[in-house]
């Protein structure tokens, strides 16, 4: 280039010859410069390497490189180049062995101020040249593969379908001859999915620390390649394997697992390690939005399934006030069904945010209302509950204290009556009168007693504290007991007892069956207040000894059959005003009956009243007797 002097084009001024040189050398292209008489001015490196004459040999001479029959062409292009322009033409070259040369020759002018004083050729190999198209081509090619890969994988939400996808797409991208997904999992990881490999490896584990996984880790590096011992890899059971090459995977900013592409035939090249790192990225993400989805998923049902079970009623009501959600419990508690609350109001008034309101539905039923806002959505959680028991009882309990205070202010008042005229006017009684007040003091005295003794036995049987002794006994003996005497007690009723003589003994406790029978027998008269038959009938039934006492009296509601059996409940709150008690009787008798490992049931008659049912275990064939106590 020292020949070649002045200022190039554009008015910039030439660059230095030692740096002109460094340039020239380390082209990858072969560089000829000429004059206008075609001399060789700069022959370089790559153009000494391409048609083999040294610099030495072609500075200052013509080079002898176009071939004759090219020569028209040739000097045709110069032509074009001097006139302006740029050629860029495939065409022949002599090397100096003769062998002929398929290049791609870029010619431009050379311009020293403001005319041509020369021509630069730039001179590629054709090979090279198509090896670069393809190469560019399968890099745009692999490029639009590897958009389709993301969408594919970004396209599932399912963690294991995402994982599945990752393993084939390894081979698809990389040309690996089988791939697969490994999760971290504390010190080990683990093959979840694979592709091209025996399914029987799947779920195999390994050592974190000693693993291909632990040594990607400890390098800091995203991919590693590995081309040595890898007979110890578990997963790695391919024919003719020798390259393994791994990429990290990472979601929140954590190694979540590796993807592993396998080769048994040809390398991964540089192009692919590339492929394998980006592809590595993008499952970072995927599998990041799956666990994300997952997670999700799993939480909604931990929600519906917590929404569903709940024995409490459960709506959402949207920040207009209709419901969108109503759980099992709240059909069921407010007998309205989802399909008939939702889009509307709830069936009962709502309470402000925060705090409680207890309503009653028009089936009668109580329910406790709280109800809470979020304040993202302006949405409404209402959570009802049952309280119709709680509030009965509560109502019970008011009336068994108004109830017993009456009950004991008439005997007591009774007794403290004729206490005071017996005190105050002894010597002026007749023997007769002094008698019957004496009767009467006894007889109310009596009633307190019972009084007491049911609510001494309410008490321990609330308490689950009731003592029987399991023996066999009598029952017969016992019914005949219970009733003797009583077609006296009023001139209204008549009794019947119907017992069997082979009727078996029961297994149980004679004094509990007595307080029984004695209950049931009072309420059978109490609440046939106009009188009638009352019936005591027993037999064996199964492996029970069944006694039943029925009466021609008002009957029990078929919604009370069960009711009447709690404490403090009787049929109807005014029978207690219409009977008395405190309604602890029925109470007692089922818990009685019920530690004996029998019960008792209230049921209709056809023609009215109500039968009374105790059924006791009967007396076992090899039952040789014993007394034991049971509580």
């Amino acid at each position: 280039m020292g020949n070649v002097s002045g200022d190039w084009d554009n008015g910039v001024a030439p660059a230095d010859d030692g740096l002109v040189h460094a340039v020239l050398a380390s082209a990858p292209n072969a560089v000829v410069a000429l004059d206008r008489d075609q001399t060789v001015l700069v022959w370089n490196a790559a153009a000494e390497k391409l048609f083999g004459w040294t610099a030495e040999e072609m500075l200052g001479r013509r080079a002898p490189i176009v071939p004759a029959e090219l020569t028209a062409e040739h000097h045709a292009v110069l032509e074009r180049v001097r006139t302006g322009g740029q050629v860029s033409l495939r065409t022949k070259r002599f090397r100096r062995d003769g062998t002929l040369l398929d290049l791609r020759v870029d010619t431009s002018a050379l311009w020293q101020g403001s005319s041509v004083a020369g021509y630069v050729c730039v001179h590629h190999s054709v090979k090279d040249d198509i090896a670069a198209r393809n190469r560019g081509a399968r890099r745009a090619h692999l490029v639009r593969k590897l958009t389709d890969v993301v969408a594919d994988i970004n396209a599932a939400l399912e963690l294991s379908a995402v994982l599945d996808r990752i393993a084939a797409s390894l081979t698809e991208l990389t040309g690996a001859d089988a791939g697969g997904f490994v999760l971290i999992e504390d010190e080990r990881v683990r093959l979840v999915s694979s592709h091209r490999l025996p399914e029987r490896l799947k779920g195999a584990t390994a050592d974190l620390g000693a693993s291909l996984v632990g040594k990607l880790l400890r390098t800091g590096k995203t991919v590693l390649l590995e081309t040595r011992e890898l007979d110890d890899l578990i997963w790695a059971e391919l024919p003719g394997l020798h390259t393994i090459a791994l990429g990290l995977a990472a979601v929140g900013g954590r190694p979540y697992g590796a993807l592993y592409a396998l080769f048994a035939n040809g390398k991964p090249g540089h192009i692919e390690l590339e492929l394998l790192e980006l592809l590595a990225g993008h499952a970072s993400i995927a599998v990041g939005n799956a666990v994300a989805y997952q997670d999700a998923v799993r939480q909604r049902a931990h929600e519906r399934a917590v929404f569903d079970a709940s024995a409490d009623g459960i709506a959402v009501l949207d920040r207009h006030g209709s419901v969108i959600q109503w759980n099992p419990a709240a059909g069921e508690l407010t007998g309205f069904s989802a399909e008939a609350v939702l889009g509307g109001p709830p069936p009962f008034p709502l309470p402000e945010p925060g705090s409680k309101r207890t309503v009653q539905l028009e089936s009668g039923r109580w329910l406790d209302i709280v109800a809470a806002e979020i304040s993202e959505t302006g949405e409404v959680v209402v959570d009802f509950r049952d309280v119709t028991a709680a509030k009965e009882l509560e109502e019970a309990k008011d009336l068994f204290l108004a109830t017993t205070s009456h009950e004991l202010r008439t005997p007591i008042t009774i007794v403290r009556g004729f206490a005071s005229t017996l005190d105050s006017r002894w010597d002026k009684l007749t023997d007769a009168e002094r008698r019957a007040a004496v009767h009467t003091i006894a007889e109310r005295a009596r009633s307190l007693g019972r009084l007491m003794d049911h609510l001494l036995l309410g008490a321990r049987a609330g308490a689950e504290e009731l003592s029987v002794r399991i023996e066999a006994f009598d029952v017969g003996e016992r019914i005949h007991a219970a009733t003797l005497g009583l077609p006296t007690l009023s001139d209204k009723h008549r009794v019947e007892v119907h017992v069997p003589p082979d009727l078996p003994r029961a297994m149980g406790d004679a004094l509990a069956t007595d307080i029984i029978l004695g209950q049931l027998l009072e309420n059978a008269f109490k609440y046939s207040p106009s009188g009638g038959l009352i019936s005591v009938a027993a037999w064996r039934e199964d492996q029970a000894v069944v006694v039943v006492v029925d009466d021609d009296g008002v009957g029990i509601r078929p919604a009370d059959r069960e009711r009447i059996f709690e404490r403090f409940v009787q049929a109807d709150s005014g029978d207690r005003r219409r009977f008395g008690g405190v309604g602890l009787g029925l109470y007692i008798v089922r818990s009685l009956a019920r530690a004996q490992g029998g019960d008792v049931t209230a049921h209709p008659r056809p023609g009215g009243g109500t039968r009374m049912r105790l059924a006791l275990p009967a007396e076992p064939a090899s039952f040789i007797g014993r007394d034991t106590p049971r509580r």
